[in-house]
């Protein structure tokens, strides 16, 4: 297992057409462009993850932006959240610098490995119930690949649900109303599971209100890891 095994699996992810909706929206969005990015080469596919193969933190996102990830070709890559999440990451010293611009612009990750629970932009943020089921495959597989992982860092309710889904298909939970979503809480999910943390999604709508401040955010990180064994 390890990094072969998972750059094959991002392949197979790069590749899939298993939901057409989300990939006729991509497809479009890429090909219209937004003003501002118009003189980019969209990325336009299904985004692999990213990070440490040996990494002990899992960060699980909803879904690419349209116009960041699904421009740029990486997670959390060209768009407010990313901004958020790689400053908070670069503070808590899991990346290597405090932006993430592009997918070539040299960052790197440290102890943590990103994914999302969704792997193309869908309109308007909302994933249908179906195209979630069609991508959790890839993430069952993900956390398969990655053995080291003691810490799962859920932002979002989605992402904290569809892990939760995972841990209960597999018998390791009886259900998910044991779990109840909170900024920055910490769960024993299961012996020998990671530990889960649940954690607003630093998305703008959350950022710009006040919900969601970069103070919590990094307070979410420091516990994580804590909860890792990191130093």
């Amino acid at each position: 297992m390890g990094g072969t095994e998972l750059l094959e699996l991002q392949d197979r992810v790069i590749g899939c057409t298993l939901c057409p909706r989300l990939r006729e929206y991509c497809s479009k969005v890429a090909a219209e462009k937004r003003r501002a990015y118009r003189d980019w080469d969209y990325w336009g596919k299904p985004l692999p993850s990213f990070g440490d193969p040996g990494a002990r933190v899992l960060i699980i996102g909803l879904a690419p932006a349209a116009h960041g990830g699904n421009r740029t070709g990486r997670m959390f890559t060209g768009d407010r959240s990313g901004d958020w999440l790689y400053r908070a990451l670069y503070r808590t010293g899991f990346a290597s610098q405090p932006e993430s611009v592009s997918r070539d612009d040299g960052l790197t990750l440290h102890g943590v490995y990103i994914t999302a629970a969704l792997r193309c932009a869908p309109p308007g943020n909302k994933p249908l119930p179906e195209e979630l089921r069609n991508c959790r495959p890839y993430l069952e597989r993900e956390l398969e690949l990655l053995p080291n992982i003691k810490v799962v860092v859920a932002l979002g309710r989605i992402a904290f649900d569809q892990y939760l889904g995972i841990l209960k298909s597999q018998g390791l939970i009886r259900s998910r109303a044991a779990f109840a979503f909170a900024h920055n809480q910490r769960f024993r999910t299961a012996p020998g599971a990671p530990v889960l943390i649940s954690s607003y999604h630093p998305s703008q709508q959350n950022t710009s209100t006040g919900k969601l401040t970069e103070s919590m955010l990094l307070a979410v990180f420091r516990n994580a890891r804590k909860a890792a064994g990191l130093t």
